[in-house]
């Protein structure tokens, strides 16, 4: 819940931009400078707060960089000149960014492990972003850019619930902390490069198809602004389903065998995207949704194992500097439709979830790192220290028995 309500403010700078282009004349290159400040300062820094993550625990920057994604867009509205809006808007941004690297490790945690529930914790933010536009347009279609203060209320809820999460994840010591770096194996960081690179092709053709798909179910099906306003929304909500099943498949096939599959099955969902015509459109939209939503949770699990000494660092490229990568390619491929065709724009996607299928083609399943469950001091974390604790007594037992 706490993901959705920080995941809102990715996209409500983007749903923002009409509304400085109406009420303040801003030319399209400022309305862009907007979104760019707050996607790349937010993908970019998120690896940075990783590697402070990993050398030490922050929980308490939950609340606090919720908090701070939620000011920067309530006040983006406030403001008259440029450069406050454009500094508010990147303290969004940073507030984006420092959140995810320790909110993914205290979920894994929470989670006890579990891919299913990390699903759950990526479909938050999946819906948080999803729920942006409508938010913003909620909030803004009466009151305007004066208004804006009130979209930081999902700021507030969501840096409460971050702090009840706060309050029950048990804080480990430096000592500790130490001394599960030389337990846990080596990383892999060879596994983590070539998960890295499927995760950017990954990036491009979901970034490349969230911006035009609109504009080319219009051509495709000859429908007007209800056919994109579709096809752009089964996209989206294909990632909801998607999202979830992908970690219910892993439980039962392992994660890299579902994240090859689902590359795999990406590659004629997009042709169909690009080739076939009418409302047939649709379906293909839908497969290519779920192609590449089912493999988003595994990133992250997945990049946290092969880096098990650098939790933080993993979640953070994962969700941000190699996700970053499909935004940089968004104006090529605007530049590439304006010269020829949409079509001919969109039509390098289909290889791009080839080629991250070949860089997982010989990926191995990494040995998960047993995640402690949040829970009380005085209560057993897992079932490996229930065993131990058995063992103790039967060998105390042993040695007083007459």
């Amino acid at each position: 819940m706490s993901h959705a309500c920080v995941d809102v403010y990715q996209g409500a700078v983007a749903a923002l931009v009409p509304y400085f282009v109406a009420e303040r004349s801003y030319g399209y290159a400022a309305a862009s400078g907007l979104v760019l400040a707050a996607s790349l300062l937010s993908s970019v820094v998120q690896p940075l707060f990783g590697l402070l993550t990993d050398r030490r625990r922050m929980p308490w920057l939950l609340p606090l960089s919720a908090l701070a994604a939620g000011a920067g867009v309530g006040l983006a509205g406030v403001f008259g000149p440029y450069a406050v809006t454009l500094a508010v808007v990147a303290l969004s941004g940073a507030g984006v960014a420092a959140y995810h690297p320790e909110a993914a490790r205290v979920a894994r945690a929470a989670a006890g492990g579990s891919h299913t529930a990390m699903g759950w914790f990526s479909l938050g933010g999946n819906l948080g972003f999803a729920a942006a536009p409508l938010l913003v347009a909620g909030v803004l279609a009466v009151g305007g850019l004066a208004a804006s203060p009130l979209l930081a209320v999902p700021a507030a809820l969501g840096a409460v619930l971050c702090a009840v999460v706060v309050r029950r994840t048990p804080v480990e010591t430096a000592s500790v902390r130490g001394g599960e770096r030389s337990a846990v194996a080596a990383d892999d960081w060879r596994s983590f490069a070539r998960l890295s690179g499927a995760i950017v092709c990954r990036s491009v053709v979901f970034v490349g198809l969230s911006a035009f798909v609109a504009l080319y179910a219009r051509e495709r099906t000859g429908g007007g602004q209800g056919a994109g306003t579709a096809a752009l929304f089964v996209l989206y909500a294909g990632g909801a389903v998607g999202t979830v099943a992908g970690g219910r498949l892993a439980a039962r096939f392992g994660r890299t065998a579902v994240v090859r599959w689902s590359y795999a099955l990406t590659v004629p969902a997009v042709a169909g995207v690009v080739l076939v015509p009418g409302p047939a459109l649709y379906v293909f939209v839908a497969l290519t949704s779920a192609g590449l939503y089912v493999p988003f949770s595994l990133h992250i699990t997945l990049g946290q194992d092969y880096l098990p000494g650098r939790p933080g660092t993993a979640s953070g490229v994962t969700l941000g500097l190699a996700v970053s990568v499909g935004g940089l390619a968004g104006p090529l491929i605007g530049a590439a439709a304006d010269a020829w065709s949409l079509q001919a724009a969109l039509a390098p996607l289909i290889a791009l979830p080839a080629a991250g299928w070949l860089l997982l083609r010989t990926l191995h399943e990494p040995a998960a790192a047993t995640a402690p469950r949040a829970g009380r001091p005085g209560k057993f974390r897992n079932a490996r220290d229930l065993d131990v604790t058995r063992r103790l007594r039967n060998n105390s037992r042993t040695s007083h028995s007459p």
